[in-house]
């Protein structure tokens, strides 16, 4: 199956669970419970998968990524009534777990509390401030470049490579096309080897 035909398939895929989304959508914004109950088990899996892809498995502040993306479910259900058919359902989700994200960052900003259930018994040599501090810079030096690009390139490298989304349904996601995410895609990450290599040199 050549990249025509793949896309093709992707498309077809796509528009479906599109059409399907915003058909419960619409439902539930003019009230109708279960197709809520039905949206929201659809989207779940999305939005912590890439609520995992935007913090890690790690906490921020107190959050987890399930955390962050119930705080988004629940913000769905409360803007729902904002939503209209002609923007996917996905765009507007993502667009809402991109600013439960950013709250989440800041809020740990100002939290320095490292909440913990128990006091081990022994040191844990294998997760000690050592492995912490080296895991912690690696992550905090992979941000700060991806802060450097511009949103949507950083929208687009989560989805295509911390999800593995097609190109197809990452522009599904974010309201494009296919074509502009591959040229974005590129962009993205030429311009993260430039700014890797400036930071080498």
């Amino acid at each position: 199956m050549g990249a025509q035909d793949t896309d093709r398939a992707d498309l077809a895929r796509s528009a479906r669970r599109d059409a399907e989304l915003n058909r419960l959508a619409g439902l539930a914004a003019r009230g109708d419970q279960r197709a809520l109950e039905t949206l929201l088990a659809m989207i779940r899996p999305m939005v912590v998968q890439y609520c995992r892809a935007r913090v890690g498995a790690g906490l921020v502040g107190s959050q987890s990524a399930e955390d962050i993306a119930q705080d988004t479910l629940v913000a769905v259900v409360g803007a729902l009534e904002r939503w209209r058919p002609e923007k996917r359902v996905m765009a507007f989700v993502y667009g809402i777990a991109g600013n439960k994200v950013v709250d989440a960052y800041r809020a740990a900003g100002r939290d320095r509390s490292v909440p913990t259930e128990n006091v081990p018994d022994e040191p844990d040599l294998d997760h000690g401030p050592e492995q912490a501090a080296l895991r912690g810079g690696l992550v905090a030096e992979l941000r700060t470049l991806l802060d450097e690009l511009p949103e949507q390139h950083r929208e687009i490298l989560v989805l295509r490579i911390a999800l593995g989304m097609s190109a197809v349904e990452t522009a599904t996601a974010i309201g494009s096309t296919s074509g502009a995410v591959r040229v974005a895609q590129h962009r993205a990450l030429n311009r993260l080897r430039e700014l890797i290599a400036r930071r080498s040199a």
